[in-house]
């Protein structure tokens, strides 16, 4: 596969992200996970260094496109089931990490919540990497 689309495909997968993660975090679940998490070491909203943000998802969106370009993934859904695998294995990593490490989340329900959306939301950008790569196929 060419350099190319997968560059454009990590980029527009890690736009995706940042969008999705906008909408669901910051409108959607912003009052419950305000609610939810330990706010001490959160910053204000017009603090955040939103292009380190846009650059870690770009990074994701990245990996996504080099894992379907290596891959033998042939279409949307083989697409949306190794994205949604691949956020799984992310979120649990990151917020077990958390839980064990932190006091971030201030239950464990809130912990199953974020990795349930972080799925949904690695899916969806998968879906989007894939269209933008070119493996279109129904498989």
């Amino acid at each position: 596969m060419k350099t190319n689309k997968i560059l454009l495909g990590g980029l527009a997968g890690g736009v995706t992200f940042f969008f999705l993660g906008w909408l669901v975090y910051g409108i959607l679940l912003n009052g419950y996970m305000t609610a939810n998490l330990n706010q001490c070491a959160a910053k204000p909203m017009q603090e955040m260094v939103m292009w380190a943000m846009l650059l870690a998802n770009i990074a994701l969106g990245l990996l996504l496109a080099l894992v379907f370009s290596w891959s033998r993934i042939t279409g949307i859904l083989q697409s949306a089931k190794v994205a949604a695998i691949i956020g799984l294995l992310i979120s649990v990593s990151i917020d077990l990490g958390n839980y064990s490490m932190t006091t971030l989340y201030k239950g464990f329900s809130i912990m199953l919540i974020d990795m349930l959306v972080y799925i949904i939301m690695m899916t969806l950008t998968g879906i989007v990497v894939c269209l933008v790569i070119g493996k279109k196929g129904a498989s």
